[in-house]
């Protein structure tokens, strides 16, 4: 039995009572959709008492009909949502109405702009149902007791929406859960039946349970004294079950947002019924924006999961692989027991055909959005093409289908709209090899030295910016014949030198010979810092550059390997020289060893700078730099 607690003051967590400063100051413009908020978290409620009834059918007690009920008093000024359904316990209240236990809370916070049109569908994105009440009302009163509970074991929560709350234990007759709004003032347009019943009717009319109001009696009933009767308002029919001919876009719009908490329309959803060794209902969603807790691959994910109409659970990992997290749904499965767990759920060949079946479904879905409607598929890209990035390593089965639908920056693309297929569309004919450069950034990409000599001679190069990316080129290494290849790994072959051509072997040996023993000299003085040192074909304006290993570990992937607090010293990156630079040249003539060993150290430096790498010691590559241009300032 829950212990007897007398009235206690709480204080809401930290990201709660931000959250509710700004819906309190109203911060969303469509103040009715609190009405669609809780009536959805009722219907979760229903969902999951019929689930805990499966084991214990004594939950239901005298009460086996489910239904919600919508009242208002205008003498009272408040709007009551009550449900019969699962309600909560002491512990439930706290956790449930006092904290919001997501990751990504703080980041979701930071990311607010001001812009209370922009912010408004951030926080509809981030999901907060229940304290949307605080939009309409200065007060809210909830009052729950926990199926199979006594009736003296329920709880009161309260609170004015202004840093905390109280709880106390109360007597409830009945279970479930009922929430009071004591309206501010100015919302008194929901003190109105017809108003009320308009709201649940646009954006409730698929709920599973009977959503009720008291019928409104003419004058004449009155008069004879009829009794009050409820009238349901919802058509209660759970929509995937329904033919697809007899749902409008609008119905499947509004039940995206009942299941997801989205304030967004879902840019596409794919709705099939499957037949034959395996019976079940798939309604997929695309969103339209990635929540803050994307990359998490720990956080919640998956599809709610219904067995014969029957709610079993939210958030069915089982049925999603990790890239497609972003998906939005419901499965409801003939071929499962009632009673299923996640535990049953881990081992089950039905649950691993549906979640093939699923994958295939959504890929289709986003090669159609890509080839008919690319403007739609690009806002698709910019908020989940992180995440899709991670299938060909994790979808052996359906990689040729992820590759088809990547996206890329490019040297002729500054935003990522370029496909695999487009690049090598373009390529010209004597061109062999996918040619890719990775780097922290866009603009650090742009401006590497790597890319002179593909400038110089107009051949494409994708870059890539993502952290994915270097694990993505590890698991797609060649596309339509094509190998890819870093355009700072290994050594280049991408067209003959034509300046060398014109050259017998005779010149072009004795050339050779000479800087070998320049290069030589370079490798000396810069000891353990380099593998190598070699002359470039990559270069044409700058006068040196880093370049790893073809096997070893890219210097980008380095970096971030680095930021994790990796060791990766046993990659030393090699100095690629271009001969025919003046720095080279005047390098090539010093005859002070000193200063030869300066010089090369701050060759080696300005090209590990160059590539967006971090000096051992910055002050030092200053003070050489500066000692330098004075020297040459005095010259």
């Amino acid at each position: 039995m829950t212990e007897t607690v007398s009235k206690q003051t709480h204080g809401f967590q930290a990201e709660v009572d931000q959250v509710l400063k700004l819906m309190i100051n109203s911060l969303y413009s469509n103040k009715e959709i609190f009405l669609r908020e809780l009536i959805s978290n009722a219907q979760d409620a229903a969902d999951k008492l019929r689930f805990a009834a499966i084991e214990q059918p004594d939950l239901y007690g005298s009460d086996s009909e489910l239904a919600i009920d919508v009242e208002f008093d205008k003498d009272a000024n408040t709007v009551t949502i009550r449900d019969n359904g699962i309600g909560m316990n002491q512990d439930e209240v706290i956790a449930n109405l006092g904290t919001i236990a997501k990751s990504g809370t703080r980041e979701f916070l930071a990311s607010l702009s001001g812009d209370q049109r922009k912010d408004s569908q951030m926080i509809g994105q981030f999901g907060v149902g229940f304290y949307s009440s605080f939009i309409v009302a200065d007060q809210v009163t909830v009052r729950t007791l926990k199926a199979g509970s006594t009736a003296t074991e329920a709880i009161e929560w309260q609170s004015a929406g202004e840093g905390e709350f109280s709880i106390e234990t109360i007597t409830k007759s009945s279970r479930g859960t009922e929430i009071i709004l004591h309206l501010r003032e100015g919302e008194t347009e929901f003190l109105d039946h017809w108003r009320l019943r308009s709201i649940i009717t646009k954006y409730s009319d698929h709920i599973a349970t009977p959503i009720r109001m008291v019928k409104q009696l003419s004058e004449e009933e009155k008069e004879k004294g009829e009794a009050e009767t409820y009238d349901v308002i919802n058509q209660a029919k759970a929509l995937w079950t329904q033919k697809k001919s007899d749902i409008s876009d609008e119905q499947y719009q509004e039940f995206y947002k009942h299941i997801s908490h989205d304030f967004e329309n879902p840019l596409t959803w794919k709705h099939n019924r499957v037949e034959g060794k395996l019976e079940y209902t798939s309604l997929l969603y695309i969103p339209a924006r990635a929540p803050f807790d994307m990359w998490n691959r720990d956080g919640i994910r998956g599809l709610k999961l219904f067995v014969q109409r029957v709610f079993i659970m939210d958030d069915v990992e089982q049925l999603v692989p990790l890239y497609l997290r972003f998906i939005k749904g419901v499965i409801d499965s003939n071929d499962l027991p009632l009673n299923v767990s996640r535990e049953i759920l881990q081992s089950s060949k039905t649950v691993d055909s549906i979640r093939a079946a699923v994958s295939s479904r959504v890929l289709g879905m986003l090669e159609e959005m890509a080839d008919k409607d690319p403007e739609t598929y690009q806002k698709f890209w910019n908020q989940f093409g992180n995440v899709l990035k991670e299938g060909p390593a994790e979808d052996y089965t359906n990689k040729d289908k992820i590759v088809q639908l990547l996206r890329f920056a490019s040297t002729t693309s500054d935003i990522q709209n370029v496909s695999l297929q487009d690049y090598v569309a373009r390529m010209p004919a004597e061109q062999e090899k996918i040619y890719y450069l990775t780097a922290d950034t866009i603009a650090a990409a742009k401006s590497s030295p790597h890319l002179e000599i593909f400038q110089a001679k107009g051949i494409e190069v994708l870059l890539m910016t993502d952290r994915v990316d270097e694990w993505l080129v590890d698991h797609v290494r060649e596309f339509d014949g094509k190998i890819l290849q870093s355009v700072a790994k290994g050594e280049l072959d991408i067209l003959d030198d034509e300046e060398a051509a014109d050259k017998t072997d005779a010149e072009q040996e004795d050339e050779k010979q000479a800087f070998d023993k320049i290069i030589e000299r370079i490798k000396t003085a810069l000891g353990e810092k380099v593998k190598e040192v070699r002359t470039t074909k990559r270069l044409t304006a700058s006068p040196a550059c880093l370049v790893m290993d073809e096997n070893d570990m890219g210097a980008h992937l380095q970096r971030m390997m680095q930021a994790a607090g990796q060791d990766v010293s046993m990659f030393k990156p090699i100095l690629e020289i271009n001969a025919k630079h003046p720095l080279v040249t005047k390098l090539s003539n010093e005859t002070d060893d000193d200063k030869f060993k300066q010089w090369s150290t701050i060759l080696f430096e300005q090209a590990l700078l160059a590539e967006g790498g971090q000096l051992e010691d910055p002050g030092s590559f200053v003070r050489q730099l500066n000692e330098i241009l004075v020297e040459m300032s005095r010259a």
